[in-house]
């Protein structure tokens, strides 16, 4: 089998998109996080796609996709039109799985939110649902330190030192979130040239600025947040997954630390979490054969 690139485009949007396996088979839509594009999910979609048509887009803001101007473009909501209307172009009458890594967790959850009769599963590799993400980010002083990078990210100097040295720092932040060995020089020159665009970086770092998530400083007592945090204000039932729900964790994870896993089965009652030792963050490229198998074997159970 081999990849095939194409390109969703509507009135609103214009999305790149790679594909394998075959159109005939279920849908498996793969959303990738920040500083992927669709190549987060290269080596672990031939493992898939013997029985799913496995569709890794660049999300909007990155690779090949299209960039709007504006941080309020990049809101949770945007994004979530955007792969509706992708998943409704590659299956029209039939539920598909979802799969988020990272940020494509957050696209992912809240499609499941909203759109829970267009699914047959709800997959997460190393992401968070958006309560307990928060909650842990508050509560927990390993995850509030993890999570100051946010704060950076969001500023106006971030674009231009992302950028700096051929995207050093960029590439420096992916090793920091766990181990890289699989960012070879080949891979680190596709990452570049996603990168590379007019107005790619501003875009990717959009999300992190669109984002409701509130980082305290360390040193905040979490008592002084009171009335702060929007997240907190959502009812719980409209942040339900009432599908399927495996989360697959990569145990190593630098950026989100295991207090994010706490409290998740109160908003999923058909939550299985598989969890890897010995890898992190990247799972999807440090062990895409484990993840794969866990997948499959997730997928056989249920008969999705």
């Amino acid at each position: 089998m081999e990849f095939t690139s194409a390109y969703y485009e509507d009135r609103k949007r214009r999305i790149h998109y790679v594909s394998m396996g075959a159109p005939s088979n279920p849908l498996m839509l793969c959303l990738h996080g920040f500083p992927e594009y669709w190549g987060a999910w290269r080596d672990i979609m031939p493992l898939l796609a013997e029985t799913h048509h496995v569709v890794a887009p660049d999300q909007r803001g990155f690779g090949r996709s299209f960039k709007p101007d504006g941080v309020e473009a990049y809101q949770t909501r945007h994004l979530v039109k955007d792969m509706a209307a992708l998943a409704d172009h590659l299956s029209p009458e039939r539920r598909f799985v979802l799969f988020g890594h990272d940020w494509g967790s957050a696209v992912a959850y809240a499609y499941a939110f909203g759109f829970a009769d267009r699914l047959s599963g709800l997959i997460v590799a190393n992401g968070v649902h958006p309560f307990t993400f928060q909650k842990a980010i508050i509560d927990d002083p390993e995850q509030r330190a993890a999570s100051q990078y946010m704060n950076w990210l969001r500023g106006d100097q971030a674009a231009a030192a992302m950028r700096e040295n051929n995207y050093a720092r960029t590439l420096n932040m992916i090793s920091g979130f766990s181990a890289a060995g699989w960012m070879s020089e080949e891979t680190k020159a596709a990452y570049r040239d996603a990168w590379s665009g007019e107005g790619t970086m501003e875009a990717m770092l959009n999300w992190y600025r669109s984002s409701p998530v509130v980082v305290p400083p360390v040193s905040q007592p979490a008592s002084e947040l009171e009335g702060k945090v929007p997240v907190y204000e959502i009812p719980s039932e409209a942040m339900s997954v009432r599908v399927p729900h495996l989360v697959v964790w990569g145990e190593d994870d630098e950026a989100l630390r295991p207090a994010c896993l706490e409290g998740l089965d109160q908003f999923a009652d058909d939550l299985t979490v598989t969890r890897v030792a010995g890898t992190g963050h990247w799972i999807l490229h440090e062990c895409p054969e484990a993840v794969a198998a866990a997948v499959r074997e997730w997928i056989a159970e249920r008969e999705i």
